[in-house]
C-alpha cells in the first residue's frame, strides 16, 4: 500500500473512532455509569419504571369511593362525601366539587380552599372510609374466570391457582400478564408457566400489582380441533403437549 493511501485510511478510521465516543453517552459528574433505558414491554415494574411510573403511587379516588370529613372547630360542617359516577362531591353549604383522580393530601388541598370562603383557616381531618378494593382478573383458559380481590401478595401462578388453574384447553407455556400503565398504554410480558413449574424455578414467578390482568390462551388442538373428526381425535393427540 502506498504511504499516501495508509495515510488516508488512518486519517478515516481515526474520525470514525472519534464519531462513535461522541455518540457514546458520557458517564456522570459524580462519576457513576450513565443511566440505561428502561426496556419496554416488560410487565415487572423494577424492570421498566419508564413505563411503570412511581414505584409506591398514592391511592386515588374512584367512583363510589366514602370520605369522613371532620371540622375540628366547626363540628356542624362535618359530613360524608361518596365520589359520584361523574366524579363530582357533593358539599355542604358549597357547589359540586370534582374529586376522581386525586390523591388525598391533594384532595384535602382542594376541600380547604373551598371553605376558605366560609371558614376562618378551617382545619379538617380526611378519612377514606371505603374504597376499591385491590384486585386481578383472571380470564382465558382458566377453570373459573373473573375479578379477584388482591389480597397481600401474590404471584402470578399463586393467580391461576385461584382463578382453579388451568383447564384442558389452556397453552400453558404463553400466559401473558397486561398491566395498564395510563388510560392509553399497557405494558405485557408472556410467561412460560409450563416450563416454570416443570423446572421447579419460581424466579419468573412475577408479583402482581392492583388492575393486572391475567390471559390464558387456548392451545394449538384446541383452535383447530373444529376442523378435525372427532371420533378418534383422542386416542392420537395429549392436549398436555401443546
Amino acid at each position: 500500500m502506498k504511504p499516501t493511501r495508509l495515510l488516508w485510511t488512518t486519517v478515516f478510521l481515526c474520525s470514525l473512532v472519534t464519531a462513535h465516543a461522541k455518540e457514546q453517552p458520557s458517564a456522570a459528574a459524580d462519576g457513576k455509569p450513565p443511566a440505561i433505558a428502561a426496556k419496554s414491554g416488560i410487565a415487572d415494574g423494577e424492570l421498566s419504571p419508564a413505563l411503570t411510573g412511581e414505584r409506591r403511587p398514592l391511592y386515588r379516588l374512584h367512583k363510589s369511593d366514602i370520605i369522613d370529613l371532620s371540622f375540628t372547630f366547626s363540628p356542624e360542617f362535618n359530613q360524608t362525601l361518596t365520589v359520584q359516577p361523574d366524579g363530582f362531591v357533593a358539599l355542604k353549604d358549597l357547589p359540586e366539587t370534582y374529586v376522581e383522580g386525586l390523591t388525598l393530601p391533594e384532595f384535602q388541598i382542594v376541600i380547604t380552599k373551598a371553605y376558605t370562603g366560609t371558614l376562618h383557616d378551617p382545619q379538617i381531618t380526611i378519612t377514606l372510609k371505603d374504597f376499591e378494593k385491590p384486585y386481578f382478573i383472571a380470564s382465558g383458559e382458566v377453570s373459573h374466570p373473573g375479578k379477584y380481590e388482591l389480597r397481600g401478595d401474590t404471584t402470578v401462578t399463586e393467580a391461576l391457582a385461584m382463578a382453579g388453574g388451568f383447564n384442558g384447553q389452556a397453552k400453558h407455556s404463553q400466559v401473558v400478564l397486561f398491566r395498564r400503565v395510563s388510560d392509553g398504554l399497557a405494558e405485557s410480558r408472556v410467561l412460560d408457566i409450563k416450563h416454570m413449574l416443570h423446572a421447579k424455578d419460581l424466579t419468573e414467578d412475577l408479583h402482581l400489582k392492583p388492575g393486572d390482568l391475567l390471559f390464558v390462551p387456548q392451545n394449538t388442538i384446541s383452535k383447530v380441533r373444529r376442523y378435525l373428526p372427532t371420533s378418534s381425535l383422542g386416542a392420537y393427540l395429549n392436549p398436555a403437549q401443546f
